[in-house]
């Protein structure tokens, strides 16, 4: 098989004001999920260097230029970083996929995703504009501006280091915002990386500044601090219901993408050849570490027997993999105690009737050392009650649940607490939109999965979270809107009597 050369040992500080912070004397180590080397050290930080980082935020957004460059320039800048991350490509997806564990080819997808991301908010920034409305009356003109909103705190979680922060900066900054980013102890270096891109492409200093540690430490003061305008957030339902709570006494306004558990729709009437590709894609992408992950398999009961059997023996041919193997298509859990969380959840459902079709258990022997690898797992039985049916397991792992009919996929569908995604398999194009409207999730695929564009929005429903990212509605989160209203002409008076002449 042929690999690519692991990356040498990388060590880092945070970013603040411009320049790369030397590491302080507290660090922690970033450890391989797939054979336990070391592969980098950061910084621990404090929160006095998270506050420090935001009033440098603070004041390159009060004092600063960036926020008064026009529209053009800030788009020239985040074109100019585009081009420094296309330079970088290789270097990027080697970090991201060591730290996560993804298979290079995924991470390779990951980085030019990102940089259409900063492509796509380039242009939106170019083109940002008010309205005019001239047809008020002959003394009345009025304009609507948009204008940055002001300090963006964004904390990134560690599945999608930088394609996730690649759907909140470009799109802040094309706004004219500045930040302060909080990644995920697990995967900071890419983050790090593209801060110093973004100085390099002639972004000013303090615009964008990036905190290392504990999310306890350094996340929860950019939800507290009155200072902070905007908390963009990406991460699991718990963590972002505690977010709510620290932030309620500085009235901040929040973007959340929360937990998820997609359904993937599969109909007696669809292309089953491209259902089971998509299936398994939607599943098993990126080790099912994924948020719009395809974890809920509802199966037209008319067809699931067939389409299982299919199914097993695909999923016992994916090739799992170290994350630098070019050949792998499936990579480690992020740590042991994730590994440990995956391994219960599928033993709660074995004992809870489930039927495990295949996998259901950790890879261990000499192929994977010390790694944290999962089979592919499916288990078929699976009630809407169970757990396994209705918590975000965020592993390997489909659970399959047949319905009859369908008015019982839509029910099934939208069974849960959550709503993020959800996929749709079907040729019938009357059953495609019925059920994409009833189903109850910020994005709905139908005949793909797992599918976007930097054009088009995401975000969730219930308690898969509120506000967009990407798309003209992500751009807009991070704009407030002004009305300005100016009358010409002799004003006519309201006191009359007090003021002297006609009312």
């Amino acid at each position: 098989m042929s690999t690519v050369e692991a990356t040498h040992l990388r060590t880092y500080g945070h970013f603040i004001g411009g320049r790369a912070v030397p590491p302080s004397d507290t660090t922690f180590e970033r450890i391989s999920p797939a054979d336990g080397r070391v592969l980098a050290t950061y910084t621990a930080g404090t929160r006095a260097d998270a506050l420090g980082a935001v009033a440098v935020a603070r004041t390159a957004f009060d004092e600063g230029e960036w926020p008064h460059w026009t529209a053009m320039d800030r788009g020239r800048a985040l074109l100019r970083c585009a081009g420094r991350m296309r330079e970088h490509e290789e270097h990027l997806a080697r970090i991201d996929a060591e730290e996560t564990g993804k298979p290079i080819t995924l991470a390779r997808g990951d980085v030019a995703a990102s940089i259409e991301l900063f492509e796509y908010a380039a242009a939106l920034a170019m083109t940002m504009h008010g309205e005019a409305h001239t047809a008020l009356g002959d003394d009345c003109t009025a304009m609507v501006v948009r204008e940055p909103a002001g300090v963006v705190g964004m904390i990134i979680p560690w599945n999608f280091p930088l394609l996730l922060l690649a759907q909140k900066l470009p799109f802040a900054l094309g706004a004219g915002c500045t930040a302060v980013i909080k990644p995920a102890e697990f995967t900071s270096g890419t983050a790090l990386e593209l801060a110093r891109l973004l100085t390099e492409a002639g972004v000013p200093d303090g615009v964008v500044n990036v905190v290392t540690g504990a999310g306890s430490v350094v996340g929860a003061p950019l939800a507290e601090s009155p200072f902070v305008d905007i908390l963009s957030f990406t991460g699991s339902t718990e963590t972002g219901k505690r977010i709510v709570e620290a932030s309620a006494g500085s009235v901040k306004r929040l973007s959340m993408e929360l937990g998820g558990k997609a359904a993937s729709v599969v109909f007696a009437d669809a292309d089953l050849d491209d259902a089971l590709d998509g299936v398994l894609f939607g599943v098993f992408f990126n080790q099912g570490e994924c948020c719009v992950s395809g974890a809920r398999l509802l199966i037209q009961d008319s067809i699931a027997d067939a389409f299982l059997s299919r199914l097993v023996e695909a999923a016992g041919r994916i090739t799992v993999g170290g994350p630098l193997d070019e050949a792998s298509e499936l990579g480690p859990m992020i740590d042991a105690g994730h590994l440990a969380n995956v391994l219960g959840h599928i033993d709660a459902a074995r004992r809870g009737g489930a039927t495990v079709l295949t996998g259901g258990e950790r890879l261990d022997g000499e192929n994977w050392g010390r790694g944290h690898f999962v089979a592919p797992t499916i288990l078929d039985g699976v009630g809407e009650e169970s757990a396994a049916f209705q918590e975000e397991i965020f592993g390997p792992v489909l659970t399959v649940t047949r319905f009859s009919d369908v008015d019982h996929a839509i029910r099934l569908a939208n069974a849960t607490e959550y709503g993020l995604a959800g996929s749709i398999w079907t040729k019938n194009i009357d059953k495609a939109l019925r059920v994409a409207r009833e189903m109850r999730s910020g994005r709905v695929w139908v005949n793909t999965t797992i599918d976007g564009a930097p054009q088009l929005p995401a975000g969730g429903m219930k308690q898969s979270g509120f506000g967009r990212e990407m798309g003209q509605a992500g751009f807009d989160e991070f704009t407030d809107v002004k009305t300005i209203q100016i009358r010409t002409g002799p004003r006519t008076r309201v006191f009359p009597n007090w003021t002297g002449g006609n009312r």
